[in-house]
């Protein structure tokens, strides 16, 4: 055999082994080819299913920032009501007022003359305007519409408005989870939302929100707010008499004084008072001089049996002194001052004894954040789902709710986290330690 036939032997032995080798290479790489593209698969389907977890959470951090911005308006919407009480109450009182005033007037005790000649015509002209107040010293008119009005203002604060923020701050986790497995749900679609592997691992709103007395920071809100009303102010007014009167006190005169008050008692429960009297200087060998009162107009509103003026008063004063004189009743039944003093304390007196109580429960109470200001309310999610080569996969997210003003406030001050302000807003949070710790691994 020659050297030729038996390279050409060899060469026929030899062929077709490369094309071996290039099967198993071409296995080998469609083997590679699979693995990459099932691990595409699981990578695309963690981002999806990452994706659609922090659309969920920021979905559940965003309804905790709506029930939070939800408790911040009823908070307000409580003051609101205790403003439009204080309203009422005050003219309920004045309506009293004008009409005991009516009644006066028509007495003639005292006469509308002599109210102007000695205080000026404009004092007299608003006396005479009493009598178109006539009647509305009764208790027909003062139990009437103002006082449905007030009695509605509360139903709706003590009712209404406590129970809506109570169902707020319990349902909050209930709806909070059915908004993030609904946003689940428009991601998979075939999937009802009560199907997936959802958790909450790490969550702090039990006890983020608490309910606190409303004689608490509602009162001092409210009592800040009725300072915006000028008809909510303090009505006290003297003017006196420029004549000299009694020789023996020259310094003195005739006043006719006008006090007023709207305020929240120790119980936060309105009240309103309203009085009017013409003071008269007179003077005896017994006691000197001395101011003889003539109550022209009173009113007092209170919520409650149980509430009390803080002006000097009697329970059962006197309906005329024909039997007595006014200096000696005061001075056997009372302990007043009608010589230095500066109230209308039988005006007050007969207030006591024509009042008309409306129903009052007082200041709600109210929910607010806790104490601690710099707390994050925060919680974090972990979603297992099935993805392909039947596989599990397992992400985590996390989202908070926090509070920021959309501009700094004007006085300079720094303004700590609230439920009187709805500046609260969502957004996705890094995760903690803990739940790095935990891995992140389908």
């Amino acid at each position: 055999m020659t050297a030729a036939s038996y390279r050409n032997d060899f060469a026929d032995i030899q062929r077709g082994q490369a094309m071996v080798l290039g099967m198993l290479l071409a296995g080998v790489a469609i083997l590679v080819l699979v693995r990459y593209f099932a691990t595409g698969q699981v990578v695309a389907a963690k981002a999806r299913q990452l994706h659609a977890l922090d659309a969920a959470a920021y979905s559940g951090a965003l309804i905790q920032a709506r029930s939070l911005n939800m408790l911040a308006y009823i908070n307000r919407a409580q003051a609101g009501h205790q403003v439009a009480m204080a309203h009422l109450v005050t003219l309920g009182s004045w309506a009293s007022l004008g009409g005991t005033q009516a009644r006066q007037l028509a007495s003639g005790n005292p006469p509308a003359y002599l109210i102007g000649m000695m205080f000026g015509p404009e004092h007299g002209a608003a006396y005479l305007a009493a009598q178109r107040a006539a009647g509305f010293d009764s208790r027909a008119a003062s139990q009437g519409d103002l006082a449905q009005a007030y009695a509605a203002h509360d139903n709706v604060v003590r009712q209404i408005l406590g129970t809506v923020q109570s169902d707020i701050v319990q349902g909050l986790p209930q709806a909070r989870v059915a908004a993030m497995r609904a946003v689940l749900a428009e991601n998979y679609s075939g999937v009802a939302p009560e199907d997936f592997n959802l958790v909450v691992d790490e969550d702090n709103w039990q006890g983020y929100v608490q309910r606190y007395s409303g004689q608490q920071q509602l009162r001092s809100l409210v009592e800040d707010i009725t300072q915006l009303y000028g008809f909510l102010d303090a009505r006290n007014r003297s003017v006196s008499n420029p004549w000299s009167v009694e020789a023996r006190c020259p310094h003195l005169r005739h006043q006719l004084r006008r006090r007023g008050v709207t305020e929240l008692d120790s119980a936060g429960r309105w009240q309103s008072i309203d009085t009017q009297s013409y003071h008269a200087l007179r003077s005896n060998k017994w006691i000197g001089c001395y101011y003889r009162e003539y109550a022209m107009g009173w009113g007092w509103i209170p919520s409650v049996a149980s509430q009390t003026l803080l002006e000097p008063h009697v329970d059962d004063p006197p309906d005329n002194f024909s039997a007595q004189d006014f200096w000696r009743w005061v001075k056997e039944a009372t302990d007043w001052d009608i010589l230095s003093g500066s109230d209308n304390p039988l005006a007050n007196s007969r207030a006591v004894a024509n009042r008309y109580r409306w129903e009052g429960g007082g200041l709600p109470n109210f929910f607010d954040v806790t104490a601690d200001r710099h707390l994050t309310l925060r919680f974090s999610l972990t979603l297992r789902h099935p993805g392909p080569e039947n596989l599990t996969v397992s992400t985590r997210s996390a989202a908070e709710t926090f509070f920021d003003r959309p501009e700094a406030r004007t006085d300079g001050r720094t303004e700590y986290r609230n439920l009187f302000h709805p500046y609260w807003q969502a957004r996705l949070a890094a995760p903690s330690s803990h739940e790095l710790s935990m891995g992140d691994s389908p």
